[in-house]
């Protein structure tokens, strides 16, 4: 993985976005329960999707969203959704994406940014712990942290 770039999510790549293989039992943990209410109330404006390519091909997905005037904190600068390859996970490319998203919260004027996650076997939280967010919140079904 030494040619990781971003590009934006185009009509060209959307499809291949959506089609990305991810490991067994990671389809439950895209939408958390917690984004899915507020979803619908996201400024188009401040949304942030770009595609993760690896020279020509394409090996993930992340959307970011910032808002300085959301209601709730951790949806002012926040990690929204992040779906790398089967075959590319562990080798840089999350890591990659999330320092790229954590650059524009900066460059934007956000001091932290934020995402949510729920709790499970196959879930994302050693991968958010190991890129650098911690846990500052927890209800039933979510985990919220910040980096």
């Amino acid at each position: 993985m030494a040619d990781l770039r971003l590009e934006e999510l185009t009509a060209q790549t959307i499809v291949a976005a959506r089609n990305l293989a991810l490991k067994p039992g990671q389809e439950a943990f895209i939408a958390p329960e917690t984004y899915v209410h507020v979803e619908p109330d996201l400024d188009p404006a401040g949304s942030w999707p770009r595609v993760i390519l690896d020279g020509d091909h394409l090996v993930g997905y992340v959307m970011g969203t910032f808002d300085p005037d959301a209601t709730e904190d951790y949806l002012k600068a926040a990690l929204w959704r992040i779906h790398v390859e089967a075959d590319a996970q562990g080798s840089g490319v999350g890591r990659f994406a999330v320092q790229a998203l954590a650059d524009e919260a900066r460059r934007r004027g956000f001091e932290r940014l934020t995402v949510v996650w729920a709790s499970g076997e196959a879930g994302p939280e050693q991968f958010f712990k190991a890129v650098g967010f911690e846990v500052v919140g927890e209800t039933p079904t979510a985990r919220t942290s910040a980096r």
